[in-house]
This record gives structure tokens, sequence and C-alpha cells, in this order.
């Protein structure tokens, strides 16, 4: 079906193995990847088997690229995704190192929020950052979430595991 938002700045939609090249700059991007959940892409064939891996329109998942209505350039991810077990919806992001600091996650994270929302109703919201990763903290804050506990969490992998923070937002 494919998803599509409109932003001020951001066409938000579902990605496809097309946008492989454009994901592949941030995945294997050591400054971008330092606090993600997902091992360093160090082949684009890693990014095009996790692209065809996943279920890109399912009910519980709303993982949308972030397009720049400006250049058309692809530059950042990100969603909801819901756990049932919790009645709560994790949030999570990807953004090019070349585009932080510039308000587009937010942006982007308000929208997709909003979206899903009318769609579905969101009880909670909940995310988690590595506690050093202070940009990410920033976003969440922006958003209206706030401290709910202190965590763990480790890369996929198993390479890295970080202290972190999770914050939550109650919607409804």
């Amino acid at each position: 079906m494919g998803r599509r938002i409109e932003t001020e700045r951001l066409i938000l939609r579902t990605v496809t193995i097309d946008d492989a090249d454009a994901i592949f700059k941030w995945t294997s991007d050591p400054d971008v990847n330092r606090y993600m959940i997902y091992p360093l892409h160090k082949d684009i064939e890693v990014t095009r088997q996790w692209l065809m891996s996943r279920d890109t329109d399912g009910d519980d998942e709303f993982d949308l690229g972030f397009e720049l209505k400006e250049t058309g350039e692809l530059v950042g991810m990100g969603g909801l995704f819901y756990h049932d077990d919790i009645d709560a919806w994790n949030i999570g992001y990807n953004l090019r190192k070349d585009h932080w600091g510039q308000g587009l996650v937010p942006e982007a994270m308000k929208a997709i929020i909003e979206c899903v929302d009318r769609e579905k109703g969101i009880r909670a919201i909940i995310g988690e950052f590595a506690k050093d990763n202070l940009k990410s903290k920033r976003v969440m804050e922006k958003l209206g979430m706030t401290y709910w506990k202190n965590s763990v969490y480790s890369k996929l992998d198993g390479s890295v595991s970080f202290e972190s923070i999770k914050y939550i937002k109650e919607m409804h």
C-alpha cells in the first residue's frame, strides 16, 4: 500500500529496496550507528537484506523514510512499533549525520505520532536512549516525553551494551 505523510520540510514515506544506497549512507556511518541497536552495516548487501526482510505495510509498524521536499533526498527513517504485551508503541529513528541539529526528527516523529494516533489510537509511547546520547534525549523531550526509568540495552549482535534511559508519553 505504501504510506505517505507530508510535513513542512519532509515527505515521510514507505521505503523500498530502491532506497538501499541512501539508507546505507547512515547505517554504515559509525557516528550514526554508535547508539543504534543494529550492528554497523559494512556492506550495502546487509542493507538490502534488511529492507527485503521488513513488513513495511504492517499494522504494528509505522516506519517511514524522511525525504527532503527541497531535494528529494532520503536522509533518515523513523517510526513507531506496537508492543501488545505492554499496549504501547516504541519510538525509533535514524538520521544522516549531515542533517543533525536541524529539527527534522521531531518534525517527522510528531507527524508519524499524529497519524498513528488517528489510525490506531495510542495509549503510550516509549523511547529508550543511551544515557550519553543527549541528542536523542532532546528529541524525546521535544515530543513531550518524560523520564520513566533507567535500563540497559545491547546491540542485536551482543557486541556492546549501553546504560540507557527510558522515556514515556501517556496519550489517552
